[in-house]
C-alpha cells in the first residue's frame, strides 16, 4: 500500500540526496531554507514499511502563487503510477493559487495534461570565471533583507518572503553580496557551495557591468566553477554569460497553471529551479 503525506525536514534532506543522485547538484545545505519557505509544502509517497519512495514540493510562496518542484520517484518504483498519485495529492496544497514550475523540456506534454502552459525557457550556464574582489561590493547585512526581497520580487514577479529571508541570511556554504554605490544598492546575488562547484542565484543587477562584478566577486568565495540559471528574457545576462565563456547546458521550461507571471528583467538569474 502506498501512502501520501507531508514530509519532515529530515526527509527533505534525504530527497535532496536523491536529487544529487539524479545530477541536479543541489546546494550543500539547501534543506533548511527550502523548508522555511513552506513547511507544509513538501510531500513524500511511502511504501507499507514507511520508507519514502517518491517526493514532490508544492510551496505556497504567496496568497496567489505556489511553485512546484523536487518531483522525484526512486528508480525502482517508476512506471507504477506512484509519482502521478503523489502529484495529484500534493497539488491540492496550492488550492486556487497560480502554480509555476521549471520542468525538463521533454516533459512539457505531461505538464500540459495537468493544465500547465509554457511561458518561456531558462538556460543553465556553467564554467570557470576570473575571481575578482570589487571594492564597491560588500557582504549583506541583516537589515538589507527586506529591500533585497523587494528587488527580487520586482525581477521575478512574485514576493517570496519566507523563502528568501532564510535563503539570504546565509550559512557557511551560502553567502549573499551587495553592490552599492553613491546611488545606493544597485545589485546583489547569493552564491552557494554545491556538490560540484557553486551556484549563483538569485542575481539581480541594474546593468550588465554590475552583474559581471557580482559574478566575479561571488567566484572568490568557494574557489569553484559557477552556475547560473538564466531566464530567456534576461538577455543582457545571457550575453554576459557567453562573454565570460560560461557554457550553455540544459534548458528548462517555465510553465504556469493559472495566470503567468512576468519575468522580464534584463539581468536576473533565478534563485533555484526547485522553488523558483
Amino acid at each position: 500500500m502506498i501512502t501520501y503525506r507531508t514530509a519532515t525536514i529530515a526527509e527533505l534532506s534525504h530527497v535532496l540526496e536523491w536529487a544529487a543522485d539524479e545530477g541536479w547538484n543541489p546546494g550543500l545545505d539547501d534543506a533548511e531554507a527550502f523548508f522555511a519557505a513552506d513547511p507544509e509544502g513538501f510531500f513524500v509517497a511511502v511504501d507499507k514499511s514507511g520508507t519514502p519512495i517518491a517526493a514532490i514540493s508544492v510551496v505556497n510562496h504567496a496568497p496567489d502563487f505556489a511553485f512546484l518542484g523536487l518531483y522525484l520517484v526512486r528508480p525502482t518504483h517508476r512506471g507504477k503510477g506512484i509519482g502521478l498519485g503523489l502529484w495529484q495529492h500534493a497539488i491540492l496544497h496550492a488550492e486556487d493559487r497560480t502554480i509555476g514550475l521549471d520542468g525538463v523540456e521533454a516533459q512539457q506534454e505531461n505538464y500540459r495534461a495537468s493544465g500547465f502552459v509554457y511561458s518561456g525557457g531558462t538556460t543553465r550556464f556553467s564554467g570557470k570565471v576570473l575571481a575578482q574582489h570589487a571594492p564597491d561590493i560588500r557582504q549583506m547585512r541583516q537589515d538589507d533583507i527586506p529591500m533585497l526581497i523587494d528587488l527580487e520580487a520586482e525581477a521575478s514577479g512574485v514576493t517570496k518572503s519566507d523563502y528568501l529571508e532564510s535563503w539570504l541570511s546565509g550559512t557557511a556554504a551560502r553567502v549573499t553580496i551587495v553592490h552599492e554605490n553613491q546611488d545606493g544598492v544597485c545589485g546583489f546575488c547569493t552564491v552557494r557551495a554545491c556538490r560540484v562547484g557553486a551556484k549563483i542565484g538569485p542575481l539581480i543587477a541594474s546593468d550588465a557591468a554590475i552583474a559581471q562584478k557580482l559574478v566575479a566577486h561571488a567566484a572568490t568565495f568557494f574557489e569553484a566553477s559557477v552556475t547560473l540559471d538564466v531566464p530567456e528574457a534576461s538577455t543582457q545576462l545571457t550575453s554576459l554569460c557567453t562573454r565570460l565563456g560560461l557554457e550553455a547546458g540544459f534548458k528548462t521550461a517555465r510553465m504556469y497553471r493559472g495566470n503567468a507571471v512576468a519575468t522580464n528583467h534584463l539581468n536576473y538569474a533565478v534563485t533555484s529551479l526547485e522553488l523558483g
